[in-house]
């Protein structure tokens, strides 16, 4: 049998700290169970860019990975390390729902746990990251008040 996977959509906000701190004790209840948390900049491909965004692209795109990584990743990856979980982090650009979805199904994992508002407030709830995964994942997602 493989080792159970809990995926975890964190953006830097209260909420996600809780559903991180959750999935902690989930995986901890199963036993043989890692998280990968994930930090998604969302990013959409039909955006449109004038001529000297396009040149200075790449290097905003690294400049938002490093500080996703300083401020909330790694932050995040230390601290469920801290308490005896096996962690991994990641973060990519795109479509957060998307984004996590994906990473659930190539982990073939359990669930995904995110927090009910994050920085973006309540209404990323209804139509938004959360009612999206509700509505379209193909594993259990636990919403985090």
């Amino acid at each position: 049998m493989s080792k159970s996977t809990i995926v975890v959509g964190l953006d830097g906000s209260e909420a996600g700290a809780r559903a991180l701190a959750f999935a902690q004790a989930q995986a901890k209840q199963i036993g043989d169970c890692s998280i990968t948390v994930c930090f998604v900049i969302e990013w959409s491909p039909f955006t449109f860019q004038t001529k000297e965004e396009n040149e200075q692209r790449h290097m905003r795109r690294e400049q938002e990975l490093q500080r996703a990584h300083d401020v909330v990743l790694d932050p995040a990856v230390a601290e469920a390390k801290a308490s005896g979980v096996e962690v991994e982090g990641i973060v990519r650009h795109g479509d957060v729902a998307d984004i996590l979805e994906g990473v659930a199904k190539k982990r073939g994992a359990l669930q995904i746990v995110v927090g009910r508002v994050g920085e973006r407030g309540l209404k990323r709830l209804f139509g938004g990251v959360t009612g999206r995964l509700v509505a379209g994942s193909s594993v259990p997602v636990t919403i985090i008040p």
